[in-house]
């Protein structure tokens, strides 16, 4: 079963990319595992996933030590600072980065064998309360402080589209973090390649704006949040 959904989630990713006028190999599937066994993780990498997501860093842990080394391992929920050493540990890219101190925790407890870490700035274009993430009008001024940390690299921006009624409803959010994506690449010379942004009930629409990682979890495990 997992398999046929993995299937038709390609499929949808390809079909979202060539309605945008994008090749589908520039959309990475991060396939999220919250709460998924290992097993059901293994068949999807066996089929083809390269790239997996977790929300928290005791669960990942958990994990990460049976699974694959050639997965890339990304971090796609809140970091509090006090775990940053265990998530550079385990972690490949982290997407949930909002303040220049839990990067430089990060890049403090880089393991020695590691090249670098890649990041993604979180922006809450929302204003939920509760919601984690930096407002769009900080987000130049922290990644230019990122940018001075050794051991990360700064790949983009990741953001959550509020509930809505239909994944049309996510689209005005997507197109509006690739445009500050833009402006800050316009105005302070930063390359942000990757746009982090997309989930089971929308990322066909994120693709459709930009997005280059798109984290699904239920369409592909059912159970699966995401």
């Amino acid at each position: 079963m997992t398999h046929l959904a993995l299937e038709r989630v390609r499929l949808r990713i390809d079909a979202a990319a060539r309605r945008a006028g994008r090749d589908p190999v520039s959309v990475r599937l991060v396939a999220v595992t919250k709460g998924v066994d290992i097993d059901r993780i293994a068949a999807v990498i066996a089929g083809g996933v390269t790239d997996i997501g977790e929300n928290r860093v005791q669960e990942a842990a958990q994990k990460f030590d049976r699974l694959p080394h050639e997965v890339t391992r990304h971090l796609i929920g809140h970091l509090q600072t006090n775990k940053a050493r265990r998530a550079a540990a385990l972690f490949d890219t982290v997407h949930s980065i909002d303040g220049q101190r839990v990067a430089a925790a990060l890049a403090q407890h880089l393991p020695a064998d590691a090249a670098s870490l890649a990041l993604l700035i979180e922006v809450d274009l929302t204003g939920i309360p509760g919601r984690s993430g930096v407002r769009e009008e900080d987000v130049e001024p922290l990644a230019r402080a990122i940018v001075d940390v050794p051991g990360v690299r700064l790949l983009g921006l990741m953001t959550i589209a509020p509930p809505g009624d239909s994944p049309e409803a996510s689209r005005p959010y997507f197109a509006r973090l690739r445009a500050i994506r833009d402006r800050v690449h316009q105005s302070s010379n930063l390359a942000l390649p990757d746009l982090s942004m997309g989930m089971t009930d929308d990322f066909e629409v994120a693709i459709e704006e930009g997005a280059t990682l798109v984290r699904i979890g239920r369409a592909i495990f059912a159970k699966a949040p995401g």
